[in-house]
């Protein structure tokens, strides 16, 4: 009887968030192809910045050394 209830339980679970994804507004392709570009930008800049950082620290621990 126990699995019975399982299984009932995850085939509503199932069910319910098929529909709770169709009430999802999902992105248009030029929606995510900018988003896509933005995020890998974003990256890039973050992976400058820190690059720069690391190379600053880096040589001010060789002047105090």
């Amino acid at each position: 009887m126990k699995i019975f209830e399982v299984t009932e339980k995850f085939t509503t679970f199932i069910s319910e968030v098929g529909e709770e994804l169709k009430k999802s507004a999902w992105p248009t392709r030029p929606e995510l192809l900018e988003s896509t570009v933005m995020v890998i930008v974003s990256v890039i800049m973050l992976a400058v910045f820190v690059g720069i950082c690391d190379v600053v620290l880096m040589r001010l621990l060789k002047l105090i050394i």
